[in-house]
């Protein structure tokens, strides 16, 4: 039986060029004001504008995703942290409860 032979460069059945660093950076051109994204080597400082193929676009510095609101669960440890009492809000939600069942005060 004859051995398959992997592609040249390959390592582990994948191209040696994937194992490398490539980060999504994000440029702005100065010719059109364009912002955009792109797959670049890590480290480059300047692209070509994908809207008017002007080389030079500078890399810009990117904001990430978060949530700005906190879970339940983080909500009841800064509580806890800062000694909040709690018990309006636990006052609030049985008033709330009992309303959605249709029973007087709670």
């Amino acid at each position: 039986m004859r051995r398959r032979q992997r592609p040249r460069g390959a390592i582990g059945g994948r191209f040696s060029h994937y194992d490398r660093a490539v980060p999504i950076y994000e440029f702005e051109c100065a010719e059109c004001g364009e912002r955009f994204e792109a797959l670049v080597e890590a480290g480059t400082e300047s692209a070509e504008c994908i809207s008017c193929g002007v080389a030079g676009a500078q890399r810009r510095l990117s904001s990430f995703g978060t949530s700005r609101q906190p879970t339940a669960s983080q909500r009841r440890r800064m509580e806890d942290k800062r000694g909040t009492n709690r018990d309006g809000a636990r006052t609030r939600w049985k008033e709330g409860m009992a309303k959605r069942r249709g029973k007087p005060g709670a």
